[in-house]
């Protein structure tokens, strides 16, 4: 508080120092200062909420006023700084009152809190970053009407950097100078992603920090890491608010995309609470000891009721958009209820007799429930409320085998486009979630071919975000959960295909590892090793074959394939995630908070603030 009034005093006697030249002292008449301009200094209180000032203060506006009214006009404003109360969000929660005083959370809010105390102590966006100075980040008052979190599953720093190659060789180019889409973007930093109990993660933890600001367990969704895995008993109490669920309670629109099922780890952590990642259908859930438990797919149906049901009075409209892939969790394993491009003979594996799908379509009457490319392609953007897309009975295609789907299904981008085009009909804003969840797995199956196009196609979804929104209210954060075991070895020379074989600088033929065969640039520590699938791009077909790991002689063997699987060293039935931390890329309101490396957890708090979501929906739980 001494700060504070100590700025407020400041602030007022300047205020009262402009060159007003009305009198000169030493002039006639103010005949030498007569057409003296003032430079003023306005203060404002501002009230707790305000979207720099978390706790409220005053806010100061300095510049040269040009016309003489005595005001500044927003015009007149040079330059823009804060003092700011301290705040105490746990005096202010309800919604998040079984979080606040986590561990997690707790650092996460003071990484804010931090960070706001700071020069670089605001929002920022491409329209004001050119005229900041070397030293202090631009300041704005604007808050993000939209959030939108991309998660490249899987995407580690090697995987970005041989995707962006990969493309820009697919364009012409060498390929090293390539940048892609969001790596344009104006702030980056690095997030550490392991598990509260394992060095190396999966999603359902990274996921649960990303979308709570708690880290958990490995295996768990939406619930903190006082969970027992697989124990539905300990679910209750230990639940999580996720940003997704603040931004619906606030007003906005709500959207999840994923090429995976919709019910995988990664979506699911937007809206489910559950004991075992696996939970998708009811069949995949314990015969005993899980009567109290809902499976996943059924959350994501009754999304809109469990959210009212946790706070007395709620009212929200549910989930606007959500795309993916993952039928057989919500159809009854029953032949008769079949989609018309179901692969297998019996298309669903639910066991209590229950069709979501159907469920879905009496809770929204008015809305879309798609399945294949012609009923994606017939939504109208304009005047649909609420969209549900389920385009494949498991995981949706890669993104280089799209073109044998049987029915056809939108790309990531196509996907993204829509999903904007609905929720932007919100006034009040919206959050979206789009993860490509098949650069996972097509390093778990050992192509990189897969993995990389998928990346490609990812880029493409954000640089499709960016031309649709508003980079002045519009949050856009491009992240990964983990990253891969996956390398860039070798001394290929510049422009050397990066699905090749090393070939050194100034040689024309592939260099011989010590054992007289060639190598590639790209490989991986374990997995299923070698495999020479010709023009294959399903990676998931390698899981047909037999493991093959170890060095192989690659002399005749065409690398660059679609259907080439990289050696491995160490084998095993699917290669493994790794533990090193990953890139997060940022632009708009609130993206200059992402700097340095800091806990997964903290992509929540930076969205949390840039969006004022739980102030917004605290106000409406009130």
């Amino acid at each position: 508080m001494k700060k504070l009034m100590l700025s407020v005093a400041i602030a007022s006697a300047l205020a009262l120092t402009g060159c007003d030249g009305d009198d000169g002292k030493d002039g006639i008449n103010g005949t030498n200062g007569s057409n003296g301009q003032t430079s003023l200094i306005n203060s404002t209180d501002l009230a707790a909420g305000h979207s720099v000032c978390l706790g409220g203060g005053v806010q100061f506006d300095s510049g040269i006023d040009d016309n003489a009214d005595g005001a500044l006009t927003d015009d007149e404003i040079d330059d823009t700084s804060y003092a700011c109360l301290p705040y105490d969000v746990a005096a202010e929660a309800e919604i998040t009152a079984l979080t606040v005083n986590n561990p997690w959370f707790k650092d996460g809010m003071a990484y804010i809190e931090g960070a706001l105390n700071t020069e670089y102590d605001a929002a920022v966006s491409a329209s004001n970053y050119s005229t900041a100075s070397a030293n202090t980040a631009p300041t704005t008052t604007r808050k993000a009407k939209n959030v939108i979190l991309f998660v490249g599953d899987g995407m580690g720093i090697s995987t970005v950097t041989a995707a962006r190659i990969l493309e820009g060789q697919m364009n012409g180019g060498l390929g090293e100078e390539n940048v892609l889409s969001f790596g344009e973007f104006q702030f980056a930093g690095l997030a550490k992603t392991y598990n509260v109990d394992a060095q190396t993660p999966d999603s359902a933890g990274t996921m649960t920090a990303m979308m709570s600001g708690v880290k958990t367990d490995v295996g768990v969704i939406g619930v903190d890491e006082d969970i027992e895995r697989g124990e539905c008993s300990t679910v209750d109490g230990n639940e999580l608010v996720t940003a997704l669920e603040l931004a619906e309670i606030a007003g906005k629109s709500t959207g999840i995309i994923s090429t995976a099922r919709i019910t995988h780890a990664t979506p699911a952590a937007t809206y489910a609470k559950s004991a075992d990642r696996n939970w998708e259908d009811i069949s995949d859930m314990p015969e005993t000891g899980a009567e109290d438990c809902e499976d996943i797919a059924s959350q994501l149906v009754n999304f809109e009721a469990n959210l009212e049901a946790r706070y007395d009075g709620l009212d929200v409209d549910g989930i606007e958009v959500a795309m993916g892939g993952g039928r057989r969790h919500f159809l009854p394993k029953d032949a008769t209820y079949n989609s018309p491009d179901a692969v297998s003979s019996t298309e669903g594996d639910r066991t209590d007799g229950r069709d979501l799908t159907a469920e879905w379509q009496a809770m929204y009457p008015t809305g879309s429930y798609v399945y294949d490319q012609t009923g994606f392609e017939s939504v109208n953007t304009a005047s649909t409320t609420k969209l549900f897309g389920l385009f494949n009975e498991s995981h949706m295609q890669y993104e280089a085998d799209r073109h044998n789907d049987v029915a056809g299904e939108p790309s990531v981008a196509d996907m993204t486009r829509t999903a904007i085009e609905i929720l932007d009909n919100n006034d009040d804003g919206f959050f979206l979630m789009v993860e490509s969840g098949r650069i996972d797995h097509g390093h778990h199956a050992g192509s990189a071919y897969n993995a990389l196009t998928d990346t490609i196609a990812f880029a493409d979804a954000v640089q499709a975000a960016v031309e649709m929104t508003n980079a002045d209210e519009t949050l856009i954060i491009v992240t990964a959960d983990h990253s891969h075991v996956f390398t860039i070895a070798g001394y290929p020379k510049r422009g050397n295909p990066i699905l090749g074989k090393v070939v050194a600088v100034g040689e024309t033929a592939p260099t011989e590892a010590s054992d007289g065969t060639p190598y590639t640039t790209l490989g991986y520590t374990n997995g299923r090793g070698f495999m020479d699938l010709g023009d294959e791009t399903n990676a998931d077909a390698g899981y047909g074959m037999d493991i093959n790991a170890g060095r192989m002689d690659l002399t005749d063997v065409d690398t660059t394939t679609s259907g080439y699987h990289q050696e491995s060293l160490v084998p095993t039935s699917s290669e493994t995630h790794a533990g090193e931390d990953v890139g997060i890329y940022a632009s708009g309101p609130g993206a200059s908070l992402v700097t340095g490396t800091n806990e997964q957890s903290i992509i929540f708090h930076i969205m949390d603030y840039a969006a004022d979501l739980t102030a917004d929906a605290e106000q409406i739980v009130e």
